[in-house]
């Protein structure tokens, strides 16, 4: 309670030190703000921290994603949860005699985190940590699944007959070729330098301008992947590659009359000839200053369809295990990789329409 001031003559009026109480009280109020602030980040520290300790000590599992298939696309390129056990029953019981040496995963898990690996490329250590195993464990466990997948799916036979490509041949690119029988072309995977200067040499490509893997890869009319080759080192040509396949090898794969869809690079006419199968490229233009008006309008048409492995080979390509250098200790499984990753794109629907 303040005391009246008194006013006397010869008295002089005392001054009230004001701003030292309004100093007092905002000291006093920041003070008090400080520590709530404090004391909310603090919280807020603990929460995130228990958050991601919570995260981190959950082990990943493919069923925790069975109601989102975004996920499931994203981690393995399948359509949704059913499409990826769809996917592990056709690779057959002998999954299950995989986790003899890797018990601590079940089978769906271990296809799961392989697919992991191959679609996002992720490294062995983060593979480790969200599946909870080694690093070690991720690295052999990816090694056996590659193997295993590899000579699985190998026994699919993906080489159509006649009359199913008829059959599903899409109407405007029947009318214009209607014979033909497959859509070849190939395609580079970037790996590591080598130490080794012969592989170096024999991996390099100059069409690259480094070091690859090549595959020749082969499509029906419909989209569908009808041929793999073997992998072979950059520095193969694609003649080189098409004369040791079972395109050249094997006669009962052609029929008389039958058409290949190349690019002009495929150089394989003479290889075909005596089988009576065309080889339909583009036209070179050998001197010419231009091409003649009709083969112009053809080489367009060719273009128009032979962008359907373009396409095939694209989404191949969406594991990022083939858009990126592949390591040099994964070299040895290149030609199994690649043929995972083309193979599972027949698992896929068809991204060729029926009026292409």
């Amino acid at each position: 309670m303040n005391t009246p001031l008194v006013v006397d003559d010869d008295c002089t009026v005392p001054q009230l030190d004001i701003g030292s109480e309004v100093d007092v009280v905002t000291e006093s109020a920041s003070e008090q703000q400080l520590q709530e602030q404090q004391q909310c980040s603090e919280e807020s520290f603990l929460t995130d921290n228990s958050v991601q300790c919570s995260l981190l000590s959950e082990r990943w599992s493919a069923k925790q994603f069975r109601c989102n298939s975004v996920a499931i696309h994203y981690y393995t390129g399948l359509d949704d949860y059913e499409h990826f056990q769809y996917f592990l029953a056709v690779l057959g019981p002998g999954a299950e005699h995989l986790t003899c040496q890797y018990n601590i995963l079940p089978v769906e898990d271990q296809l799961f985190l392989t697919l992991m690996k191959l679609r996002q490329a992720k490294d062995d250590v983060e593979l480790s940590i969200l599946f909870g195993c080694s690093a070690a464990t991720v690295s052999r466990l990816i090694k056996t699944w590659i193997n295993f997948m590899y000579y699985q799916l190998k026994e699919i036979n993906i080489w159509p007959s006649q009359n199913v490509i008829r059959q599903h041949m899409p109407s405007d690119f029947g009318r214009k070729f209607g014979n033909t029988r497959v859509i070849l072309d190939a395609t580079e995977c970037a790996v590591e330098k080598p130490a080794n200067l012969s592989v170096q040499s024999s991996t390099f490509s100059t069409y690259k301008n480094c070091n690859t893997v090549k595959t020749i890869i082969g499509c029906t009319p419909h989209g569908a992947v009808s041929f793999i080759s073997d992998t072979y080192g950059g520095c193969t040509s694609d003649r080189q590659i098409i004369e040791r396949s079972q395109l050249c090898s094997d006669n009962s794969m052609f029929s008389a009359g039958d058409s290949i869809m190349a690019d002009r690079g495929l150089m394989v006419q003479d290889l075909f000839a005596p089988k009576n199968v065309l080889v339909n490229t583009p036209h070179m233009l050998k001197g010419k200053s231009q091409l003649e008006p009709a083969q112009v309008v053809n080489d367009r048409r060719v273009a128009s369809k032979r962008i359907h492995i373009e396409r095939v080979i694209g989404l191949a390509k969406t594991f990022k295990i083939l858009d990126r250098k592949l390591p040099i200790h994964r070299i040895m499984d290149a030609g199994k990789i690649v043929f995972i990753c083309v193979i599972i794109t027949n698992f896929r629907n068809c991204i060729v329409g029926h009026n292409a």
